[in-house]
């Protein structure tokens, strides 16, 4: 059990990338990158981890860490961002952030601090932003939390708790770029607070009890940080009453830039709210999450001044009672001015031409996410009065339209429309031709239904975008095109380059493509960005090799989405490999060169052992072994059947003579002569004549060699053998001598007869044979005398030797 605990801990530790570490008792967190960002987050912690000291960012949001002590942050004098956000912090030792000397971000956000000490931030003195949003604290404290933090720049503050915010709460704060206060139950706020901090880029204020409770305490604090050159967001607010608006008289004359979220507004305060803003030199207006209570009875508000505003946006619109609504305002001050307008997300489900007419000024358009259809699309365009005569940019994306042919003949109207977005819409194929504005140059069709694509799409265009379609092939001619965007088809090649001769970026991720190569990207003649990865990659050799010298950057074409996102879905053993990380064999790359290196050694090597085999006499060897093998066989057979017959073994020679050719005078001229006739030296007893078994003479004409020999030597009593330099320089005598060897030995057999013919030491003999070396030094042999004198002896030795047994016993 414990061999099994101590592997679910290995198992689980890359995982969550937290290990114990067994000085201390603390936890580690190791998931660091090469660019030492330390990721933290979601792992449990319940106290500050061990993490390097050589940690540029440290995220630990979202654990349980509850305190965080003197020593937990020793050391990370390198650190710049840390993050607490969301844990349960409720305790900081006053000392813990004194050695980040180089931290420029720290989020305390979503704790459990109900007291602020500025004894946290007074080593702080490069950061830049500090977040202390969403914890239970009522006041900011004293002295002054911010007072040595010069160089903040944003700062964002408050919750749900804070009650108060003194003058002196914000000492040392001079400037910043964005402030966050969150005041919804703010009971006191002193006049003066923000009024010293300048300047002030933006501000996010969420004052949504105050401006029901204390219209003059959060008018004291509008006054203060509503500037011209100020961006105001406003959170959650509701205007039910005329009177709810009373904190806006005076500041909101000097706001340019205004953004509300989450705007709950009835008719009364809207009517109000219009009478207020009349006249206001008010830039741009931006509503995120519009809830409108009334009935649309804004009749009053019609000559409503808003001539400065250039920018006009609404968005996630709700009409509580939508039956009544009516809106019979003409609304003309939110048309007639505006060069951007955006109503999205607003249910909108008609766009009429009445109020297109007023859009004089418009150059940018937003409608996406509502309910505009083909046939109610039509009346955006007058058919007898020009309207939209500026228009530039045209958004409809997320809107139930199915007819391209509808939307080319609107846009044909729209003579200075660039950029037409129609994405997420129903289009679900293309007719063959369309018309559209000789100016448009962006076009985006993506994540519609289009199965094929025709000459309908203008030749105009420099920006297409075709992503997650349906897509196989792309063929059109476009000839000024430099952007094209296909990811998320089915696409299993790139599109032919020669169609766009100015294509500069390619997007073709998240389709089906197997393999591309040099040759296809040099079809495109200005490509310069290429993002291809997540597809069905097919790693060949060809398509390695050129993708990682592409991925280096060897190559004129830069690859944009990384080496990670290409990854070899085949062959199936290298299925999830990154492409950069494969290596292949050169067996695999080079399959005939290696056959072909392969054969060529193994030939070399063939004919290398060949003449090695030939000079060694091995194919010899194996023709002897064999006939060795085969007369032992056929010896056995013959001696078992003697055996069972109860005979003697057949002998038709006194003696096998085995001599080499050139020796071949001697034999015929002395030895055959004087061994096969009857000898007449000894008149008392004359010896018979002896019968010799020559190869030139007894060998059967037609019989193999081999078996010539084997018969011979079977067949003979004896074997002589006729000892000379030109001897040892014969293979065949010498395997007369290893089958003579055999069968004298092994067969039962008399020892061999040794005769010189010249003087003939063991060593001049080669090694190769062994056998003979082996007889001359376990036989007595005889030497052929050159005195003629001494030869009869020689031939009574001889023949002594060669007596049949019956002649030795008489």
């Amino acid at each position: 059990m414990r061999h099994l605990m101590i592997l679910m801990l290995i198992l689980f530790s890359p995982i969550w990338g937290e290990t114990v570490n067994s000085d201390d008792g603390r936890p580690s967190c190791s998931r660091c990158d090469l660019h030492l960002c330390c990721n933290c987050s979601y792992n449990g912690f319940t106290s500050i981890p061990v993490v390097t000291d050589q940690a540029l960012i440290l995220n630990l949001s979202f654990n349980n860490i509850s305190m965080v002590t003197q020593d937990d942050l020793t050391g990370h004098v390198r650190l710049r961002v840390l993050d607490l956000h969301g844990n349960r912090l409720a305790a900081i030792h006053p000392t813990a952030f004194d050695s980040l000397w180089s931290l420029e971000e720290l989020d305390l956000s979503d704790n459990l601090l109900t007291v602020l000490n500025h004894r946290w931030f007074s080593k702080l003195e490069i950061l830049l932003q500090l977040n202390l949003l969403n914890n239970p604290y009522s006041t900011l404290g004293s002295p002054p939390l911010f007072l040595g933090l010069v160089r903040l720049r944003r700062l964002m503050f408050g919750g749900p708790d804070l009650k108060e915010l003194r003058k002196e709460d914000l000492s040392g704060v001079t400037n910043l770029d964005e402030l966050t206060v969150h005041g919804s139950n703010l009971a006191r706020y002193d006049s003066g607070t923000f009024g010293n901090i300048w300047p002030l880029g933006s501000v996010i204020l969420s004052l949504y009890g105050p401006l029901l409770t204390q219209p003059m305490m959060a008018a004291a604090l509008l006054d203060d940080v509503c500037n011209p050159e100020t961006q105001i967001t406003l959170l959650d607010i509701h205007l039910k009453e005329s009177f709810s608006i009373q904190p806006f008289k005076e500041s909101i004359r000097r706001i340019r830039n205004l953004s509300v979220h989450n705007l709950l507004i009835s008719d009364e305060a809207t009517v109000s709210l219009m009478a207020l803003i009349d006249g206001v030199p008010l830039r741009s207006l931006s509503i995120v999450g519009l809830t409108l209570t009334g009935e649309g009875r804004w009749e009053t508000t019609n000559w409503t001044d808003l001539r400065s505003m250039d920018e006009f946006s609404v968005s996630d619109v709700t009409i509580l009672d939508v039956l009544k609504f009516a809106m019979t305002v003409e609304l003309k001050f939110l048309f007639q001015y505006q060069k951007k307008i955006s109503f999205i997300n607003s249910k909108m489900f008609l766009l009429s031409c009445y109020l297109t007419k007023l859009m004089v000024n418009t150059q940018y358009l937003d409608v996406s996410d509502n309910l505009l259809t083909d046939l109610t699309l039509s009346y955006m365009v007058c058919d007898d009065v020009e309207t939209l005569q500026k228009l530039r940019v045209l958004n409809i994306s997320g809107n139930p339209l199915k007819s391209l042919s509808a939307l080319s003949h609107l846009a044909t109207k729209l003579t200075r429309l660039t950029h037409l977005e129609v994405s997420r819409t129903g289009y679900s194929s293309m007719p063959p031709s369309c018309s559209w504005p000789s100016t448009l140059r962006y076009l985006n069709i993506s994540r519609a239904k289009l199965t094929t694509t025709t000459p309908c799409l203008p030749k105009s265009l420099q920006v297409l975008d075709l992503s997650y379609n349906e897509l196989k092939e792309f063929v059109l001619v476009l000839p000024f095109l430099r952007e094209l965007h296909l990811s998320g088809n089915k696409f299993l090649r790139l599109p032919p380059g020669g169609s766009y001769p100015n294509l500069q970026t390619l997007t073709i991720q998240s389709n089906t493509l197997n393999i591309f190569g040099l040759s296809d990207l040099q079809s495109y003649r200005r490509l310069e960005n290429l993002e291809a990865g997540y597809n069905k990659f097919v790693c060949s050799c060809e398509f390695v090799t050129f993708l990682r010298s592409q991925l280096v950057g060897s190559g004129d074409i830069k690859i944009k989405d990384g080496k990670h996102s290409y990854v070899c879905d085949s062959p199936l053993y290298l299925q999830g490999v990154a492409v950069g990380q494969v290596n292949l064999s050169i067996i695999q790359c080079q399959p005939v060169l290696f056959v072909s290196v392969s054969c060529g050694v193994a030939l070399f090597l063939g004919m290398l052992l060949s003449v090695l085999l030939w000079r060694c006499h091995t194919f010899w060897y194996l023709k002897m072994t064999w006939a060795w093998l085969k007369a032992k066989r056929e010896s056995q057979q013959r001696r078992r059947q003697r055996n069972m017959e109860g005979s003697e073994p057949l002998l038709s020679y006194d003696a096998f003579v085995s001599y080499s050719e050139r020796d071949a005078s001697w034999v015929e001229n002395f030895l055959v002569p004087e061994m096969e006739e009857q000898s007449d030296t000894d008149s008392v007893n004359p010896t018979a004549p002896l019968t010799l078994c020559l190869h030139k003479r007894d060998f059967l004409p037609g019989h193999w060699i081999m078996d010539n020999i084997m018969t011979a030597i079977e067949r003979s009593r004896r074997a002589v053998f006729v000892l000379s330099e030109n001897f040892v320089q014969s293979d065949w005598c010498r395997y007369e001598l290893d089958f003579s060897h055999f069968w004298l030995f092994e067969a039962g057999g008399d020892a061999a007869i040794l005769i010189l013919l010249e003087p003939l030491s063991k060593d001049a003999i080669p090694k190769r044979f062994c056998k003979l070396r082996k007889l001359m030094s376990s036989t007595t042999y005889l030497e052929w005398p050159q005195e003629e004198d001494r030869r009869p002896e020689f031939w009574r030795s001889l023949r002594n030797a060669l007596k049949r047994d019956d002649e030795q016993e008489n």
